[in-house]
Parts: C-alpha cells; structure tokens; sequence
C-alpha cells in the first residue's frame, strides 16, 4: 500500500462562482485558546498547508478556503479561519455560506426543516447562520454578520495609473476601501477585469501607505483586506455590480459577503438605505447576494449597524490530496 508524508480531506464548494475549498480531514492540532492565536499559530508555524492547498498545481492564483475547528466559545457549533492567496482572513461571508450548504447538506450537522442553525467562531467574532433545508438539499443560507461601520470618509488617495480615487473605508467582518469605478472611468465587467486589478492594487497600497487601521475592540484585526469597487448594475434585479480585490491581486468572484455587509452598512450610515430595506449586490459574474440591516449598534466611538446577507452555494467534489516524498512542489508555487 502507497504511504505518503501528508494526506487532506477536502470538499470544494463555490458560492456564486468563488471557490471554497473546506478542510474536512488531515489538519494538525492546533493550540490556542481563541480563533485568532489558532490564526497566529498557523501563520507561524504551519503555512505550508495553507501553500500547499491554495498554490499550484493543487489550487490557483483565485482559490480560497477553510479550516474547520471544534468551536471556542459556548454557542458555536465551529471554529472557522479562512485561508487565500497571500495568507488568512479575518472573516468570509461566501464562506459561511458555502460551509452552510454543505455541512447541512453532508450531514455533518442535524439538519432541520424549515432551516437548520450553524454558528461560527470566526477571527472577527461570532456568525449566526441560518441554512434553509427542505429535507432533501440545503437552499438558501442568511448569516448574521458581525457589527459593520465606516472606518474613515471620504478618503482620497494617489495613483499611478488612475489619478486621485475617493472612498470610504468600511468594516464589514474585514477592513475594505470602498469606490466606485466611474473615478477610473471603468465598469464591473468581465472584459475590465485586468484594469479592476490594476485599480484595485493601486488603490490598496495607496490606501496602506497613508493610514493604519485598527479594530477599536480587537487589535488583532488591523489590515486592510482590499478594495471594493462598485458600478451601475450590470445584470437584472441588482441594485449594484461589485468586485472586490483583496490578498495578491485575488479577484473575488462572488459579490462578497462580508463587502455587501459593509456595503449596506456604510450606505444606511451615510442615509442611503432604510432600516430592513432589502439590497441585491452583484458580482463581476453576475452572481447576487441580498442584505439588509436589521438594527444600529456602536463599536467603540463608531456607528455601527447589524446586516444579515443572504445566498447560496453549491457542492462541487470531495477530495484526497496527498503529498509523495519526492513531489518537488511541497508548498506548490504562485503563478499569475
């Protein structure tokens, strides 16, 4: 019988068209007494799963994916941290909608008609998710997210290929720099993609280089994940098109669930959307999420607001990934 030094469990699914490839089997034992010093340890002391998943030839420059964990806190049902590109996550919305669908859907949950409840530990805080369950296949799932507010207004910052961009920078489970694409005379449309890019990165670094951030309750979440970029809706029953770059130039194919929080959140703060007034958020790929904000709240001297986003997902493969003595590409290789 063939041994190989490592072997992983995964089952990848894709919410909207953004892949999550969830760990199911084969993680080490990870201290750590909260989420975030579990991230820590991982980061120093294990990243090389996190290469070997993500990079080539086993994943690709856009992959994404999940460790799951025994929860932390007394309501989780799990403990979640979610890995990409260039490292770790503090929160991801498609990913928690991903892993509703298949944790019910899978049976590693008991599943409950009309919806089955799964809560999260995440890096962030605490998500309360609902997956809807008609017996047969899981539907719909809705995640309460964590409080979401602006940051700083109005931001204006230096390009170098686009000139002087202005937004906001919102927290919507993850710190994102809001613009809309008309500043760079660009739409959300596939055939821009490598100009989002571009824009995206620019903007990012600009963003960086002029301010640090920081969670005002928790220190650990402190990095700005990426750049939102919205436009007019380019697809039925929207009310925007969106696409977020984050990590290392990794293009978010779905609308991004922790960025339609924010999004919701820093509209409602600044007046533009009505307490429970529902919002559909497209993606590049004109796949859609809805939000809403259901209440205010404060996060240190920030006004904040409570969101619920709502998707689906879908399962694509269960998988065995091993790792022979002699592979050559241990932690794969970052290729664009």
């Amino acid at each position: 019988m063939l041994s190989y030094i490592r072997t992983v469990q995964t089952i990848d699914a894709h919410t909207g068209g953004e892949p999550l490839r969830i760990v199911v089997a084969g993680l080490p034992q990870v201290p750590g007494a909260s989420i975030l010093e579990k991230r820590e340890w991982l980061k120093q002391h294990r990243d090389d799963l996190r290469q070997f998943l993500m990079n080539e030839p086993r994943g690709h420059a856009d992959m994404y994916g999940a460790y799951l964990f025994p929860a932390v806190t007394p309501n989780a049902d799990f403990g979640v941290i979610f890995i990409h590109n260039e490292g770790y996550s503090d929160m991801c919305g498609h990913g928690i909608i991903a892993l509703g669908k298949v944790l019910v859907e899978m049976g590693y949950v008991e599943p409950r008609i009309p919806a089955t409840r799964i809560c999260f530990d995440t890096p962030a805080g605490f998500i309360d998710a609902s997956v809807e369950w008609d017996g047969v296949r899981a539907g719909k799932v809705t995640f309460k997210n964590v409080p979401a507010f602006i940051y700083a207004r109005d931001v204006e910052v230096d390009t170098p290929s686009f000139g002087k961009i202005c937004g906001d920078i919102v927290f919507g489970g993850a710190f994102y720099y809001y613009i809309n694409a008309d500043q760079a005379k660009l739409s959300v449309k596939p055939e821009q993609v490598r100009q989002l890019i571009e824009l995206g990165a620019q903007t990012k670094a600009a963003v960086k280089a002029k301010l640090k951030l920081a969670h005002p309750l928790e220190p650990g979440l402190n990095t700005l994940y990426g750049t939102i970029i919205d436009s007019a809706p380019q697809c039925a029953g929207a009310d925007q098109s969106n696409v977020c770059i984050f990590a290392d130039r990794e293009v978010d194919r779905s609308p991004t669930g922790t960025g339609t929080s924010g999004r919701a959140a820093q509209l409602f703060l600044r007046g533009q959307l009505a307490l429970h007034q529902d919002y559909v958020n497209a993606s590049i790929v004109g796949s859609q999420f809805s939000v809403r904000v259901t209440g205010a709240t404060r996060v240190g001297e920030f006004d904040a607001a409570f969101t619920e986003v709502t998707g689906t997902a879908h399962i694509m493969s269960t998988n065995q990934w091993v790792l022979e003595e002699s592979d050559p590409f241990p932690k794969g290789f970052f290729l664009r």
